[in-house]
């Protein structure tokens, strides 16, 4: 036999047909959700394990903002207060930039009803009153370094000293507390996401055992039987020619 005719391709039955196309289906369905699945596990890393980590720069980005004005409270001439103060705008701006590239990110809702976006936004504005507050003691701080006499100098830091305390802690406190649920949600949403990779999984699973012992199944009561054909040299010899006397019995 040549080998032209080895390579000779025969047009597939139906039962070839129906198998292929449950097989190639099959394989569809878990290639879907296998992608589904590696897309979840690269938003966990990249937006919730990355963000909790910038999250936890920003808590404590804000308390070293918050060291930088106390310290600014007890600086004893105006050059050393200068050169305290002089890297809270970078401070600040690393905080406000770092906040951004969360909120940039695809903000979720959990089962729960908890919503991130409502809560950065809380940050937001938590931080915001905060620097409001904080620029307030730098600038009652600049002004006792130009007062005009002692008196008016003690009194300026004086009051900067109680409005750092007074209004400067609790709003602290209101931006720790805004951070902590925001990453609460955070958990909750991960732990949402985790639990469907999971359950797409498990159902990924079932639908290629059940598809595989389904197709095997086919494979076996679809196939069709061959039939023996008889050769034509016995079919031949079977049939008597017109005019033999090969069958009829012998005269005596």
């Amino acid at each position: 036999m040549s080998l032209a005719s080895r390579l000779k391709l025969s047009f597939p039955t139906t039962n070839q047909l129906i198998i292929s196309l449950l097989i190639a289906g099959l394989g569809w369905v878990s290639g879907q959700a296998l992608s589904r699945i590696d897309q979840d596990l690269r938003i966990m890393y990249t937006e919730y394990t990355l963000g909790a980590a910038d999250l936890a720069h920003i808590s404590a980005d804000v308390i070293r903002y918050r060291n930088t004005i106390i310290r600014s409270l007890e600086a004893e001439n105006q050059a050393i207060f200068e050169r305290i103060t002089e890297s809270l705008p970078t401070q600040r701006a690393r905080i406000q930039h770092a906040v951004d590239r969360y909120a940039a990110a695809g903000l979720r809702v959990s089962r729960s009803g908890r919503s991130e976006e409502k809560d950065i936004q809380a940050v937001r504005e938590s931080l915001d009153q905060y620097f409001h507050v904080a620029s307030k003691t730098i600038d009652l701080l600049a002004q006792e370094w130009r007062a005009g006499s002692a008196a008016e100098a003690a009194e300026l830091r004086r009051k900067a000293e109680i409005h750092a305390a007074d209004n400067g802690g609790p709003k602290v406190m209101q931006v720790s507390l805004a951070l902590d649920r925001l990453l609460e949600t955070v958990a909750e949403v991960a732990k949402d996401m985790r639990e469907e990779g999971t359950k797409t999984i498990v159902t990924t699973g079932y639908w290629i055992v059940g598809g595989s012992f389904f197709i095997a199944l086919l494979n076996l009561f679809l196939t069709r039987p061959v039939r023996v054909q008889e050769l034509p040299s016995s079919r031949r010899e079977e049939t008597p020619h017109p005019g033999s006397t090969r069958g009829l019995p012998s005269e005596g």
